[in-house]
């Protein structure tokens, strides 16, 4: 089996779509809800900042964010939101110098969240060529999504992007089967959606498959074939991809490969880092 697929399309992520924690005011600390579980150690309600986060909004505790219960923490992507909230809609006025800025910034700053994940996403489909025929309807997303993240706050916070993300997803949805069509022989039916929650998976070709916003949490993947998978929204937490092949996988994203486990066999796409977990913690494991 080759390192990689020659056919897959290379996806490199704009550096305004990854997060720059240097140069955010911690907002993914203090405007989410945390609840007590398996991800995260404590409950944390929206607006209050998590008690590790330190006085220059650094986390006080990043290196041992697992061992101290907040694997949760490890694996969250803003998707480069947290930067553009704090440098670019507030100008660099962070919400504890300026408390005035608060509350409205706790409430934009989920609404950018979802906006750079559509770009995220909108980005890759315009690398897919089989979806070239949707390229002005992509283009055309993707540039009134930008429009929309540069609104000034108040617009943002009070901002509907349901039907936004509708024409977004309908879109990315006919890019997707586009894409998987070209594979010439599709290792699974649609499994969108699926409950494939601890399937045993291990070694199955699953090339072009739909896996769009399946459950395959703590699922056997070890040695699956995953080439032109699409993966959109499936949950892949503990997912063991221990050997498996996600070469050109499809709308596949660093906090999707950060919540599976995996180790040094696991083929990913340039695009995407092996998550340092991987390596600490031996093959397979979390």
């Amino acid at each position: 089996m080759p390192d990689h697929d020659p056919t897959a399309p290379a996806v490199t992520e704009p550096e305004d779509l990854r997060a720059d924690c240097a140069n955010c005011f911690g907002l993914c600390c203090v405007a989410l809800t945390l609840t007590a579980s398996a991800d995260f150690a404590i409950d944390k309600d929206a607006g209050t900042p998590c008690p590790n986060l330190a006085d220059d909004f650094r986390c006080g505790i990043h290196a041992r964010l697992r061992p101290e219960g907040f694997t949760g923490c490890t694996v969250y992507d803003c998707f480069g939101a947290g930067q553009k909230v704090s440098q670019e809609t507030y100008g660099g006025r962070d919400w504890r110098s300026a408390p005035d800025t608060a509350q409205q910034m706790f409430q934009v700053f989920p609404v950018m969240r979802q906006l750079h994940e559509l770009l995220r996403y909108l980005t890759e489909a315009l690398t897919l060529p089989a979806a070239e025929r949707l390229y002005a309807d992509l283009r055309d997303v993707l540039a009134t999504t930008e429009h929309l993240t540069r609104l000034p706050a108040g617009e943002l916070a009070d901002l509907d992007v349901s039907a936004h993300r509708d024409r977004a997803a309908s879109l990315l949805l006919r890019a997707g089967e586009l894409e998987r069509a070209t594979v010439s022989r599709r290792g699974t039916r649609s499994r969108r959606g699926a409950d494939l929650v601890g399937a045993r998976l291990k070694g199955a070709d699953l090339r072009g498959a739909e896996l769009r916003g399946a459950y395959l949490i703590a699922a056997d993947l070890r040695g699956a074939d995953l080439r032109r998978a699409e993966l959109i929204g499936a949950d892949l937490r503990d997912a063991d991809l221990s050997g498996a092949d996600l070469t050109g996988a499809l709308f596949l994203t660093q906090a999707q490969v950060n919540a599976a486990r995996g180790n040094a066999a696991t083929k990913l796409p340039d695009s995407l880092a092996r998550p340092p977990h991987w390596a600490t913690n031996g093959p397979g494991t979390a």
